[in-house]
Order: structure tokens, then C-alpha cells, then sequence
């Protein structure tokens, strides 16, 4: 984070429109952070199966993945900053119902309510992000949110531990809360407005999902950038069970996710403003297959320690690829048009990576051991490793 702010006049950086926005999506990172470093624990505690923590997540993300094509028409025709804002208000309010319930069928509802309400956020804060955004900086200012967010997503998982370990599960949603509700105020303050409306945008949804689909280079960058949640939901949903199973202690998810974080806080912005120099393609290609011989590594290990431990070393490989695939799908775009028209269909590609990355390791863990899914992983990143050899390396 000192590099960030070193890069930045201290009289001049509250007036970038992006930084400043940063600091709002460091703060709500942080409480998703919280919210994460417990979350498949705290839904094992409802289902008590591991394969059907999978397929429950997975059944959120096939949700958020629909919610995606139905909120574009909304998102394109509404002020950015207030849907962010109503977004953020009510995700405050939904964590304090999870504070306090202990219902099988209200946590559900509230899942899927959260997922929806999740869909929109990341929606509007890329958008807005893109909006404050001139070609030549793109992918610069996407480093500087992704920075100033894997701050947040090293702290949160030591705070949550911290929380946990005095206060229980409860204690982590009233924490999410409040600091989704600061996060709030904070953008309010801010005075960002996104007022950017487009009316002639096409209702369709399956039409432009299709349609999407007929550009090769769009289906590269989709398929890209679905690698990289692919890799999260091994690391936030089957690895905390894992360390669980393994005999080790809740807080100790909370310190893996820490070191997790670190290596993406030191390359990420690093790495960002060398692909803008030297071209996005070089940077999908060593970063995906990284994180595929750490997964196949993985699986041949024993030692739990050692394991989490090469885990870690993903993160470098995950620092190519987080700041430079959503800017590279702006990159091949050609118009204001296509951005609005294809942006929500393109963002569903975090959540068929989810989909992947949960349902096919719940099917494993149906028949095999739990390891057997380092192997499936592995299988599925080098295969977005193929994919990306046919990227175009393009360079700002």
C-alpha cells in the first residue's frame, strides 16, 4: 500500500475519481473478506456434507450467473452510483438478518438474496471504474482497486480469525455489516457520480448473450477471465474444509487466507502496469500455467502444511491474471455500445467459474477422496491455459 500512496501526490490523490473509489471497495472487500474466511464452514454447519457445500454454492452461483443477464438492462439505464449505493445499503441489512438466524430455510432465502445483490455490485464498481477510466489508464487504475482490494483481503481474513475466536459466527455478519454500511457513507461522501445512461440498449437477454458469444475474441477473454474463479473457489470454499478435515482449527483458515493475500498485494499492480507495456497474453499464459502445476503438485503431497504452503505460491500466479483480463476485454471492444451491451454478459464469466469450480469437485468428493479434486483443478486450469494461447497480446 506504500508504494500506491507513494505513486500519488498526497495534495492530488483524493482527487482521482478511481482512488477514491478504491478506498470505498477496500472497505466493503474487507467485509466480504470477513464474510468468506468462514463461509463454507458456517454452511457446513447447515448441510454437515461436503459435497453438498458444493453444490449448494454452486447453486448460488448458477443464480448470480442468471441475475448477471437481467440486471444489464437496469445497470445500462440507471445512475451507476445510486444502484451501487441501494446495493451496498442492502447488503448491510441482509448480513444483520444472518447475524441473527439459525433457520435452515431462512439462510437460503438470504443466500440467494445475497448473491443477486452481489451480482450489482460488482456490475456498477466495474462500470464505474471503466467510466473514470481513459483507454490508456484502464488497466493502471484496475491495479489500483485491485491493490487497494487485496489490502482489504489480507487484513480481513486475520480480523475474522480474531472475531471468531472471541465472539463466534454472529459476530463476523454484525462486523460484515458495519462495514458495509461505513463503506456507504464513505462513497457518499466520496461525491462520485456515474450518471452515464444508456437508453438504446437491447432487452434481449438471451439475444445478447448469444451474441456475445460470436465474437471469437470475446469468447477468449471470457473463457480467460472464468480461470480465475475457478481457482478461488478452490481456495475459499474447499480449502477451508480441507484444513478442517485435516484436524487444524477454524482460525487457521483465517491465517492461510492471510498469506494468501500477500503475494497479491506485492505483484498485482506491478504486474498490471507491465502488461499494459508488454502485452496482456504473456501474463495470462505464465499465470495459468503456474496455478496448474501448484494444483497438480498439491496432489501428490501429504503433508497438510506443505500443501497449503505451495497453495500460497498460486496467489503470484493469480497477480498475472486478476488486473489484466477485465481490461483486456475493454481492449478488444469497439465501441460505448458494445461495452454497455456485452459488460453484464462478460461479467457472468465470474460466476460460470464458480459454477465450474464448485459443482465439478462436489460430484468428485461423491466418489473420491478429497484430494482427488487438486488433480481436477489442475486438469481445468491448464485447460484455460489452452485457451489463452490464442489471446491476442495486445499492448496499451
Amino acid at each position: 500500500m506504500g508504494l500506491l500512496l507513494r505513486r500519488h501526490y498526497h495534495t492530488r490523490i483524493f482527487r482521482d475519481a478511481v482512488v477514491r473509489l478504491a478506498f470505498v471497495i477496500f472497505t466493503v472487500s474487507l467485509a466480504s473478506s470477513l464474510i468468506d474466511t468462514i463461509w463454507s464452514v458456517y454452511v457446513n454447519g447447515f448441510f454437515h456434507n461436503e459435497s453438498l457445500v458444493g453444490f449448494f454454492s454452486g447453486f448460488l452461483s448458477v443464480l448470480s450467473f442468471l441475475s448477471f443477464f437481467f440486471i444489464v438492462p437496469l445497470v445500462a439505464r440507471s445512475n451507476k452510483s445510486v444502484l451501487y449505493s441501494l446495493a451496498l445499503i442492502t447488503s448491510a441489512f441482509l448480513y444483520v438478518i444472518f447475524a441473527v438466524n439459525k433457520n435452515l430455510f431462512v439462510f437460503i432465502v438470504l443466500s440467494i438474496a445475497i448473491s443477486i445483490i452481489i451480482s450489482i455490485k460488482i456490475t456498477t464498481a466495474g462500470i464505474m471504474v471503466k467510466d473514470k477510466s481513459d483507454k490508456k489508464s484502464l488497466s493502471k487504475n484496475e491495479g489500483v482497486v485491485y491493490s487497494f482490494n487485496n489490502v482489504a483481503w489480507v487484513l480481513g481474513p486475520l480480523l475474522g480469525s480474531l472475531i471468531l475466536v472471541q465472539f463466534g459466527h454472529s459476530a463476523i455478519f454484525f462486523a460484515a455489516a458495519l462495514l458495509i454500511f461505513l463503506g456507504f457513507i464513505l462513497f457518499k461522501i466520496s461525491g462520485i457520480n456515474d450518471s452515464n445512461k444508456v437508453k438504446n440498449v437491447s432487452n434481449n437477454v438471451l439475444g445478447n448473450f448469444f451474441d456475445f458469444f460470436r465474437d471469437k475474441e470475446r469468447v477468449i477473454s471470457y473463457i480467460v477471465s472464468l480461470g480465475v474463479t475457478i481457482w478461488w473457489s478452490l481456495i475459499y470454499l474447499y480449502i477451508p474444509l480441507f484444513i478442517i478435515d485435516s484436524g487444524l482449527k477454524e482460525k487457521d483458515i483465517g491465517i492461510f487466507l492471510f498469506f494468501t493475500a500477500i503475494p497479491l498485494i506485492l505483484f498485482e499492480y506491478v504486474f498490471s502496469r507491465m502488461a499494459g507495456k508488454y502485452g496482456f497474453k504473456k501474463f495470462f499464459l505464465f499465470g495459468y500455467i503456474m496455478v496448474s502445476l501448484i494444483a497438480l503438485i498439491a496432489f501428490f503431497m501429504t503433508n497438510v502444511y506443505w500443501i497449503l504452503g505451495i497453495l500460497v505460491l498460486g496467489s503470484v500466479g493469480m497477480a498475472m491474471l486478476e488486473p489484466t483480463t477485465e481490461a483486456y476485454f475493454f481492449k478488444i471492444l469497439k465501441s460505448k455500445k458494445d461495452e454497455n451491451r456485452f459488460y453484464g454478459p462478460y461479467n457472468t464469466a465470474i460466476e460460470t467459474g464458480l459454477i465450474i469450480g464448485k459443482f465439478a469437485p462436489a460430484v468428485f468428493l461423491v466418489f473420491f477422496p478429497f484430494k482427488s479434486i487438486f488433480l481436477l483443478y489442475s486438469i481445468l486450469l491448464f485447460a484455460v491455459f489452452a485457451i489463452a494461447l490464442k489471446a491476442r497480446n495486445i499492448a496499451e
